[in-house]
C-alpha cells in the first residue's frame, strides 16, 4: 500500500507519485536525488520482501557506500557487512589497517557492532586465534547492589550487549561452540591485569568507563599478532564526576602515536531509529548552549591558589 514510499517521503521531505514501475520524485534537487538512488537501490533487492527496518537503515546512510564495490566489509552469516557512512568507511579501513584502533561517537554509530563483525570475520579466516571482548563493570548512572549467582552469572549483565552482538553475526549455535573450544572469551577488564594476548582479536566495549589506570593496563596486554579496537561514547560517562575517563585521557595521549588510529563518529552516522539521531542532537544543542553540562565531559584540571 506505498507505505515505504510514505517512509521515503517524510524522512526526505519529497513527495513522491507512482504509476506502476515508473516513479516521479518532486522536491529540492539534493534531497530528490538522494531519493531515487535509494529506491533504485530497492528495486534492485526488491524480489524479496522488503521490511521496514531495510527501509531505516538505508536512509540512515548513503545508499551509494553500500552499492559501491570498493566500500569496505566485512563477512559475517548475514552476508558482507558493510559500511553505511563515510566515518563508517574510515572506521573499518582503520580497524583493517592498524593494530590499534579507538572508535568514538554516540549510541548507535555502530562502533561495538562493526568491530565485533572485524572480530568474527578475522576468527572465521584463520587470521586470529580467538577473540576477547571485554569491558568494565559500571553501572549506568544507578547501584544494584549485590547480584546472585556466581561468579560469570554476577557478570554476565554488564557483558550482555557483546552477547547480542555475537549471536546476530554467528549464530547462536556457533557461538556456544566457538566458547566451547576458548576461541571466544568475554571477561570483564579487571581480569586483564597480568595477561599477554597473543594472535587475538581484543575488542574493550564502553571505553569511557575505565579508569586511565585502566586503560593502559588494557593497552599494554596486546601481544604478537594481535589486534584491539576499544570503544566508548564520551558524553555517556558512568564514572564519578571527579573520575578521570580513561578514554578521553588515551584520545589526548595517544592523539600523536604512530600506529594506533582514531574514528569519531557522530548523529549522521547513527544506524538505529531516525529517533535516536534526533536524541542525540537535541542533547548536544543542550549541552552546547550551556543550559546543562554532561556528567564527567572531558575533565579538566584546576589549581587551587595558595
Amino acid at each position: 500500500m506505498d507505505g515505504h514510499l510514505r517512509t521515503i517521503e517524510a524522512a526526505l521531505q519529497v513527495k513522491v507519485a507512482r504509476r506502476f514501475e515508473q516513479f516521479r520524485v518532486e522536491g529540492p534537487k539534493a534531497r530528490a536525488e538522494q531519493a531515487m538512488t535509494l529506491i533504485q537501490a530497492l528495486y534492485e533487492i526488491a524480489k524479496h520482501s522488503i521490511t521496514p527496518d531495510q527501509i531505516q537503515l538505508m536512509l540512515s546512510g548513503d545508499v551509494a557506500l553500500e552499492t559501491d564495490p570498493d566500500t569496505p566489509g566485512v563477512h559475517t552469516r548475514r552476508g558482507v557487512l558493510k559500511a553505511r557512512t563515510t566515518n563508517q568507511v574510515q572506521y573499518l579501513d582503520q580497524i583493517l589497517s592498524h593494530d590499534i584502533t579507538l572508535g568514538i561517537g554516540p549510541a548507535g554509530t555502530g562502533k561495538t557492532y562493526l568491530a565485533v563483525a572485524c572480530a568474527v570475520d578475522a576468527l572465521e579466516r584463520g587470521s586470529v586465534q580467538r577473540i576477547v571482548l571485554t569491558r568494565p563493570a559500571v553501572e549506568a548512572g544507578e547501584k544494584l547492589g549485590f547480584l546472585p549467582g556466581d561468579l560469570g552469572q554476577k557478570v554476565d549483565p554488564y557483558l550482555r550487549p557483546l552477547y547480542d552482538a555475537l549471536y546476530d553475526l554467528m549464530g547462536y549455535e556457533k557461538v556456544q561452540k566457538a566458547f566451547e573450544r576458548q576461541q571466544i572469551e568475554i571477561a570483564p577488564l579487571a581480569f586483564m591485569r597480568g595477561r599477554t594476548l597473543n594472535h587475538a582479536f581484543v575488542i574493550l566495549d564502553e571505553g569511557q568507563n575505565t579508569s586511565p589506570e585502566q586503560m593502559k593496563m588494557f593497552l599494554t596486554r596486546i601481544g604478537f599478532g594481535s589486534k584491539a579496537v576499544i570503544t566508548g561514547d564520551v558524553s555517556q560517562i558512568d564514572l564519578p564526576k571527579t573520575q578521570t575517563s580513561g578514554l578521553v585521557d588515551a584520545e589526548r595521549i595517544l592523539r600523536r602515536v604512530k600506529g594506533i588510529a582514531m574514528t569519531h563518529l557522530t548523529s549522521a552516522d547513527v544506524v538505529r531509529h531516525p529517533l535516536v539521531a534526533r536524541i542525540i542532537d537535541a542533547y548536544d544543542g543542550r549541552f552546547d548552549r550551556g543550559d546543562s553540562v554532561p556528567p564527567n565531559a572531558r575533565p579538566t584540571r584546576t589549581r587551587k591558589a595558595p
